[in-house]
């Protein structure tokens, strides 16, 4: 079969996803010597990690605007420069104050602000409709691949050249990275060079009735939806559990069960690599489910969310009552496997309710998403602080995906209301 132009479009996509979070991981491994050498408190070690959320919850609206009015390949590849950038710069903030640092940390976030709500913008311009949860499904899987790529060479850049070379050495694969974007993407699939009639037919297959260009709706009328809102609220339970796993569990693993440092990349490899793997399965058991027609897309959504949400929960309610090292990592595969199935439901519902505008959409549930990765990450810091509690960090995240699943059970939709 040949290879395809919009394979490139969501190939290069996943890369970028990738390189997002190699950059955002890093530090949460990094951390662990940054502290020792600095005199960091874990108070100080949680303001550190969500400051990078103060500047990724900013610029979310924006930057999905930014894409779908004038373009997804112009703020995709601007934000992968400037976080890049700013990923290169954060030993030097660091040797010069916690300020700083923090400034650092905030900046990378802007940047980083803008990869989904761009992506998103993306893959509703050059996917058929058949397609998309697959796209999403190999996109999400980038976030574990990236994750397990951090956690897994952190440590050995660390112990053989300094914490310092985290930084510069992954900061440069983002520049690496633009060189082809800049040459092998378009925002419309017509304007890329290797596209051809038979594949613009593809495309535009099964969405006939969608147009993906024109002014975007306020804001307001979008905070109107509870569709919308069903959205908002499920992106931000799932990026609870997902950031302060994100963030604590190098920690967790080092201090709660007292995996050796260097271990610790692949004590959380296996978790990493169920997710990207079932990431994938749920997209394209997904797709299938809805090119079989057997049931609405509606329920579609509502069953994937039902297995991730309700599967997700039930892991974090028990695993840190866990004292085992092998069974703390058996359980945490099988929730990142059981919580992938969420891509299904919330995580591909922005581009049946908003065609046109998913990118704008996305922005708008990645801001309230965001707020996990400041509230959540640094809330845990302090129950640790004040606690020692694992049992009550995951307790709470599993609460809050409960919430969320019976939010969206009731309110979800699938129809498009934004055109």
């Amino acid at each position: 079969m040949q290879w395809q132009s919009r394979y490139t479009m969501v190939s290069l996509c996943a890369m970028a996803t990738f390189i997002c979070y190699i950059d955002r991981v890093n530090i949460s491994v990094a951390i662990i010597p940054m502290a020792e050498e600095f005199g960091w408190d874990q108070g100080t070690r949680g303001l550190i990690l969500s400051s990078f959320f103060v500047g990724y919850l900013l610029t979310q609206i924006a930057g999905g605007w930014l894409a779908d009015r004038f373009g997804g390949k112009a703020v995709l590849g601007f934000g992968v420069v400037f976080w890049s950038f700013f990923t290169i710069i954060t030993p030097p903030a660091a040797f010069a104050g916690l300020t700083m640092l923090l400034l650092s940390r905030v900046a990378m976030g802007l940047g980083e602000a803008v990869t989904f709500p761009s992506i998103y913008s993306l893959f509703a311009k050059w996917l058929p409709v058949s397609e998309r949860t697959r796209a999403i499904g190999l996109n999400a899987s980038a976030i574990p691949l990236g994750t397990v790529f951090a956690l897994l060479l952190t440590p050995v850049i660390v112990l053989s050249l300094g914490w310092e070379w985290v930084f510069y050495l992954f900061g440069a694969v983002g520049i690496v990275w633009y060189f082809f974007w800049h040459r092998l993407a378009s925002t419309e699939p017509k304007d890329h060079p290797h596209m051809t009639p038979e594949e613009l037919a593809v495309i535009g297959r099964d969405r006939s009735d969608e147009a993906t260009t024109g002014s975007p709706p306020k804001i307001r009328a979008m905070l109107g939806s509870m569709s919308v809102w069903a959205i908002i609220v499920s992106h931000f339970c799932s990026n609870w559990g997902g950031y302060v796993l994100l963030s604590w569990l190098p920690t967790y693993f080092t201090e709660g069960l007292g995996v050796d440092f260097a271990a610790v990349g692949i004590a959380t490899m296996i978790p990493s690599l169920a997710a990207f793997v079932f990431l994938n399965v749920a997209g394209w058991v997904t797709d299938k489910t809805i090119a079989s027609n057997r049931f609405s897309l509606t329920f579609t959504r509502k069953l994937m969310q039902t297995i991730g949400f309700g599967g997700g929960a039930i892991v974090l309610a028990v695993v840190g009552y866990v004292e085992s090292i092998a069974l703390a990592i058996t359980l945490m595969t099988l929730g990142n496997a059981i919580g992938a199935f969420a891509m299904g439901g919330w995580g591909s519902n922005h581009m049946d309710i908003a065609p046109k505008h998913a990118g704008t959409l996305m922005g708008l549930t990645n801001t309230a998403g965001t707020l996990p990765g400041i509230i959540g990450v640094f809330v845990s810091g302090l129950i640790l602080e004040w606690t020692g509690s694992w049992i009550l960090v995951f307790q709470v995240a599993a609460a809050i995906n409960v919430f969320g699943l019976v939010f969206y059970l009731i309110f979800a939709r699938t129809d498009p209301e934004f055109e």
